[in-house]
């Protein structure tokens, strides 16, 4: 019997790199990094053997996808900021055993999942920054989790993310950490302006609601959480529509979940959007009660996906 033993809402913004590289952004973002490191060591700490992230960087149209390939290498250069992430090597380990067994688990809850461990399809800039910081000397495996799903439910990836906890303590022989990389809002400074913004939110109507939600995460609100969520991602502009928080969630209980929020790096703007380092601390739940309650918010998912809200 495996376990999962840490949660996280992570950031995955390209200024981290930059802010290594020689010029005027040099070391602005040491305080993300740091809340990186810190993520990691608890990770060593309690045993975790392998990351699996919900990338919001990758997107796809139809079906939830893996990439557990067993071995990842590579140079990355980012196709939305080439300015930002250029030239950036990465390697790690894979893990395609649990990445089989989480997307089997899904489709065994009826969430349409395919795992691809046979694969050329390298890891996405919200998998791979977070891996630069955490995952420097290898020590981890890493499972890759699409979470920019173009054609999705919420509560799909809501049943995903309990699917997923779910095979890991019945089936997994070792320790799991999940993250969920995305930001707050989403909402990029518009072009021309992004200079100014490197360090700001876009709107006070977006940072007063980012505080809000990290208020509701830090004092354990989560039904009411889990029940604003669609129009959270919604008008708050939610990167990748928030299935990564939807995964997250889902896999620590949904509005059944218990724990206060543990905020490692502090709120933070970056070229306009809201970004944060949080842990969530993982505590045990009925495994009838979560599905029931990821079913009764499908209505409301529905209007939000459909744009009713």
């Amino acid at each position: 019997m495996g376990r999962v033993a840490l949660a996280a809402k992570i950031t995955h913004v390209p200024s981290m790199y930059l802010s290594e590289l020689p010029g005027p952004r040099q070391g602005t973002r040491r305080d993300a990094i740091e809340g990186h490191e810190t993520i990691a060591r608890r990770c060593r700490e309690a045993g975790v053997d392998t990351l699996v992230v919900f990338d919001t960087h990758w997107l796809v149209n139809a079906s939830y996808h893996v990439n557990c390939a067993p071995h990842f290498k590579g140079t990355y250069t980012s196709n939305e900021l080439p300015h930002f992430i250029a030239n950036m090597p990465f390697e790690c380990g894979g893990n395609p055993a649990l990445g089989q067994l989480l997307a089997q688990a899904c489709n065994d809850a009826g969430v349409e999942t395919l795992a691809h461990d046979a694969t050329t399809l390298a890891p996405e800039y919200g998998t791979l920054v977070p891996l630069r910081y955490m995952n420097a000397d290898q020590h981890f495996k890493v499972v890759s989790v699409s979470a920019l799903c173009m054609a999705h439910y919420l509560n799909d990836s809501a049943r995903l993310g309990w699917a997923m906890r779910r095979a890991v303590e019945e089936y997994y022989d070792g320790t799991v950490a999940f993250f969920a990389s995305g930001s707050l809002s989403h909402r990029f400074a518009q072009n021309g302006l992004a200079p100014e913004f490197a360090f700001k939110i876009w709107s006070p109507f977006l940072e007063q609601l980012d505080h809000h939600v990290i208020g509701m995460w830090q004092r354990g609100e989560w039904a009411d959480f889990c029940e604003m969520l669609p129009e959270y991602a919604a008008k708050g502009h939610g990167e990748g529509f928030m299935h990564d928080t939807a995964m997250l969630l889902g896999a620590l209980g949904w509005s059944a979940y218990d724990g206060h929020a543990d905020v490692v790096t502090p709120y933070f703007g970056a070229s306009g959007t809201g970004q944060i380092n949080a842990v969530f601390p993982v505590t045990p739940q009925d495994g009838r009660a979560v599905p029931a309650a990821v079913a009764s918010a499908a209505d409301g998912y529905r209007r939000a996906a459909a744009g009713r809200l």
